[in-house]
């Protein structure tokens, strides 16, 4: 995959300099009314694509920046969450019938099935 991305690369250069090669004319732009510059064809075209592009660029570097800072997060909180969930649970105390507390007086077991005729 590296070399085909290599391969791309040196062939879009390779056309980028025979275009600015063919190209190399001096240009007259007006910037405002009385603002006059006079450059070549290629950085003229450069120029405008490093203005377009590097914005673009900017904003993507950021979306990326704080979706990588959410996505951290959520795998941390994750890793929290397992860990909670992996740790070993601790048995309830068993209460047997001679250590349970006597009912009061007058009162049915709440274990016990009520006698009804």
């Amino acid at each position: 995959m590296g070399i085909l991305r290599t391969i791309i690369w040196v062939l879009l250069t390779a056309v980028l300099v025979i275009f600015a090669m063919a190209n190399w004319l001096a240009v007259t732009v007006t910037i405002w009314p009385g603002q006059v510059l006079d450059t070549k064809l290629p950085v003229l075209i450069l120029a405008s694509f490093l203005i377009g592009s590097v914005p673009m660029w900017i904003a993507l570097r950021t979306t990326r920046w704080s979706l990588k800072r959410r996505l951290d997060a959520s795998e941390r909180q994750l890793a929290d969450m397992r860990a909670l969930a992996n740790r070993p649970v601790e048995p309830a105390p068993v209460v047997t019938p001679a250590s349970a507390p006597a009912p009061a007086p007058g009162t049915a077991s709440p274990t016990l099935p009520l006698d009804i005729p």
